[in-house]
């Protein structure tokens, strides 16, 4: 079952040295795929072709456009079940939360291929008499798509489809940790009948992503990652005035207060924190708890992570999977022994678990008695870690979940109306969450965040124009 991976460019596979290598988490015995490095030669290639590509792609019908989106979102319905399987394997998200991400790209697919047609522009009064002004809106030529592993099917599909539907055309750098759901994606993509060029896909090392950022054919670079590379990638985009757009994680706060249900709470910080193993870069890493109810909700909370199955992906009693490497898992421990060496009360969880077959298990971790300041309570860990804090008041929670550098996500769980309608008017997050987790969103309405956690236009649905393309202006005199 393992695969040979090559590069799409200019609508051939393109193959070269595999000196990588792809692991199951589940079973890091099983090699996924063998992938090529790649290089400043393929970048080149890649940009090249979509240069070329791209007159004829942009002045392309938007039907032309629309129908190559509506066949490539039907084929992945199609496949949902082999393509679920393979995310499973090589990111190691549950089977039912690999389909699920399947089904989601494939309507994203489907959605932005009703966008295609609905090109947004204004007919206009003019200041002047007999003159007449229209606004269209225009591509942006070569578009550079960065992507992580924690969504390696979905967050292609939500940069690739909009960049396509509105006559750009992609060169797509993936995650190294997850290549062959990519390939496999722009596998689909080319069979569908893409034009050559359209759209390339480059396999390979954190470095490609680099070059093709600094490549000066690419107009436009839309980055999925860590703040860290994130603000490298601004500036080396900004620096020759390419159009850039940022997504760089959060430490997303969830609020529960006194009057909250404590089943509904527990639930909505359970799925929130621990579900796709913690690395959704919407995950409630932090919950804010008012006295009245800490300490019960701390206890059900621990129960609750006790009785999740942590177990092989694609074993159906699974309910939390491995985290994706090694790498990412020394680092969710570290920061465990981060959290109590600085005071917090590990409750539960927070060991390595050795099951059958070797791979990148830990269990779920819950840590009490944290205070605001303590870097678990601000820095992005990435795994199935949480860590509480108690409060008095919601006026104190509120300031609790406004500290710190991120601003993507923010849930409450409360019954007060008041107490709700005032938290989603002044929390400093792009997106709140009211008696819902706050990872979970959907495809199409805006998905971004304030501060640190997002620059630029918006992601997804039909704020997802604002980026793919530009306004022209247009005046017409008798």
């Amino acid at each position: 079952m393992t695969q040979t991976l090559t590069h799409f460019i200019n609508g051939e596979k393109v193959a070269a040295d595999t000196p990588h290598q792809s692991l199951n988490p589940s079973n890091t015995n099983e090699v996924i795929a063998h992938y090529p490095a790649g290089g400043r030669g393929e970048v080149d290639e890649a940009v090249a072709a979509a240069r070329a590509a791209f007159p004829g792609w942009a002045g392309a019908t938007p039907e032309v456009r629309s129908d190559l989106l509506d066949k490539v979102g039907t084929t992945i319905m199609a496949r949902a079940t082999e393509l679920g399987e393979l995310l499973s394997r090589e990111e190691g998200k549950t089977l039912p939360e690999g389909k699920g991400e399947v089904m989601r790209a494939a309507r994203i697919f489907k959605y932005f291929a009703g966008e295609a047609i609905r090109r947004h522009g204004q007919t206009l009064d003019s200041v002047r008499p007999g003159i007449d002004v229209e606004t269209h809106r225009e591509p942006l030529g070569v578009v550079g798509l960065i992507t992580p592993w924690n969504f390696p099917i979905a967050i292609p599909a939500w940069k690739a489809a909009p960049a396509l539907a509105f006559g750009n055309t992609v060169v797509l750098k993936p995650a190294s940790s997850t290549p062959a759901i990519a390939w496999a994606l722009a596998d689909i993509i080319h069979e569908c009948g893409a034009p050559a060029g359209v759209f390339n896909l480059l396999i390979g090392e954190g470095g490609m992503g680099s070059t093709l950022v600094d490549h000066r054919e690419v107009d436009a670079v839309s980055f999925t990652g860590s703040q860290g590379v994130g603000a490298k990638v601004a500036e080396a985009a900004v620096r020759r005035q390419a159009r850039i757009q940022l997504e760089m994680g959060g430490k997303n706060p969830l609020v529960v207060l006194d009057d909250a249900d404590l089943d509904r709470a527990v639930a909505v910080a359970v799925d929130g924190a621990f579900f796709g193993t913690g690395q959704r870069c919407t995950a409630s890493s932090r919950v804010i708890v008012t006295e009245g109810i800490h300490d019960r909700f701390v206890a059900a909370l621990a129960e609750k992570a006790r009785s999740l199955k942590v177990g092989d992906a694609l074993d159906p009693a699974s309910q939390i999977g491995p985290v994706v490497s090694q790498t990412q898992l020394d680092q969710d421990m570290r920061y465990v022994k981060v959290a109590t060496d600085e005071g917090g009360r590990l409750v539960t969880g927070g060991e390595l678990l050795s099951l059958a077959n070797p791979g990148y298990f830990m269990s779920p971790a819950v840590i009490a008695d944290t205070a605001p300041d303590m870097r678990i309570n601000n820095e992005e860990v990435f795994g199935p870690v949480v860590s509480t804090v108690r409060v008095k008041t919601y006026e104190e929670a509120l300031d609790v979940a406004n500290r710190g550098e991120f601003g993507l996500s923010a849930g409450i769980v409360t019954d007060s109306l008041k107490h709700a309608r005032h938290f989603r008017r002044h929390v400093r997050a792009g997106m709140v969450m009211v008696n819902l987790p706050t990872a979970g969103v959907d495809y199409h309405v805006p998905f971004g965040g304030t501060r640190k956690s997002s620059y630029g236009a918006r992601e997804q649905g039909f704020a997802a124009i604002e980026f793919y393309t530009q306004t022209k202006t247009v005046y017409i005199g008798g």
